[in-house]
């Protein structure tokens, strides 16, 4: 049973913000799969097909890459962890949620390995670090614009 990242894979990024925006409201956004791309312009396709809840999976594309990620847990509005290979990369994504001083805090942390992990370790830890960073703008942009 998978309850967190691989702390010990070649490629970790962790990364932080805050969002001016009600916790139910951040969480209830990051969480409708089905609505990504229409605040997530890096994602071109995201479809669930039942409530996100452990073992749900669920499709995904971006940056020319389908991936089908299982989710392993989800404790609302607070966390939620999910994963799966995907072109050779087993990436392991874990999001939490909390609210404090009237605004929510957002981490984010992401594990990679792999064959093309190891091939170009910079190179990889450079793309999911980029990733992440677009995510959590659009969420904080799309959060507090609504």
């Amino acid at each position: 049973m998978i309850t967190g990242i691989d702390s010990g894979a070649p490629v970790v990024v962790r990364l932080d913000t805050t969002i001016d925006a009600p916790l139910q409201d951040v969480w209830a956004r990051h969480t409708d799969v089905n609505a990504w791309p229409s605040w997530q312009p890096d994602i071109t396709t995201a479809r669930i097909n039942s409530p996100l809840t452990q073992g749900t999976v669920f499709t995904w594309s971006t940056a020319g890459m389908e991936i089908a990620s299982t989710v392993y847990a989800v404790e609302r509005p607070h966390r939620v962890l999910w994963g799966g290979p995907s072109h050779g990369i087993t990436g392991v994504h874990l999001w939490t949620f909390g609210e404090r001083d009237g605004v929510v805090h957002v981490h984010t942390e992401e594990s990679w390995d792999g064959e093309p992990v190891r091939a170009d370790i910079e190179a990889m830890r450079t793309a999911l670090e980029n990733s992440l960073v677009a995510w959590l703008a659009h969420l904080k942009a799309a959060s507090e614009k609504a």
